[in-house]
């Protein structure tokens, strides 16, 4: 049995790694603009690269995707409970969301969540994202990706991984998805998303 004091400390870790806003330390390391006072505001993958250009948007993808693996296959190498293991692989992507450096904002969690699930559970991190660049590659939607590529997560985790932990982490992780995306949801419904190449965030 893994020590609690152990998987609360990984859990510090992984939440404080997951506050790392990447798109922030970017942009200012390259003397970009901070993408909280441009376009959407957001300091994710998708504003960074539409406000700053590629170079930056994907290293802040590489960090944020990576943020998340981290912690979730040291968790998978360094614990056995399943518990713990999800807790640990939830945290960086809670700390994404709700960073402590960013006054308790941040992003929308995608690129972070991706990563963590590539981090325990490899294959099905891959179809999901398989998933979110099919569906970003068809629809043009960056946010129409995501909600497809995680509403599709409980779905695969109840077929490839039906443990009762597994499952509540993917509804878990879905559902604070489909909450930030609140908005670019009520945007796909009018049809005034952004789409992927456009110059106006959404």
């Amino acid at each position: 049995m893994d020590l609690p004091g152990l998987t609360a400390l990984f859990v510090l870790i992984g939440y404080l790694l997951g506050g790392v806003p990447f798109g922030v330390v970017i942009s200012k390391a390259m003397g970009l603009p901070d993408p909280r006072t441009v376009g959407s505001k957001n300091v994710g993958f998708t504003n960074v690269l539409r406000v700053s250009g590629k170079p930056a948007g994907i290293l802040t993808l590489i960090g944020d995707m990576g943020k998340g693996w981290v912690m979730g296959f040291a968790a998978t190498q360094l614990l056995q409970d399943e518990w713990a293991i999800l807790l640990v692989a939830l945290a960086p992507f809670l700390g994404h969301l709700f960073s402590p450096f960013l006054k308790f904002k941040g992003g929308k969690g995608v690129a972070t969540a991706l990563g963590s699930v590539l981090g325990v559970a490899p294959l099905i991190g891959l179809l999901l994202l398989v998933a979110w660049i099919g569906s970003v590659a068809i629809s043009r939607y960056s946010s129409g990706g995501a909600l497809t590529a995680f509403g599709l997560f409980p779905i695969i985790a109840a077929l490839a991984r039906p443990t009762g932990p597994f499952i509540l982490f993917s509804l878990l992780v879905t559902g604070l998805i489909v909450i930030k995306h609140k908005g670019n949801i009520e945007r796909l419904w009018k049809g005034t998303e952004s789409k992927m190449g456009q110059g106006r965030p959404g």
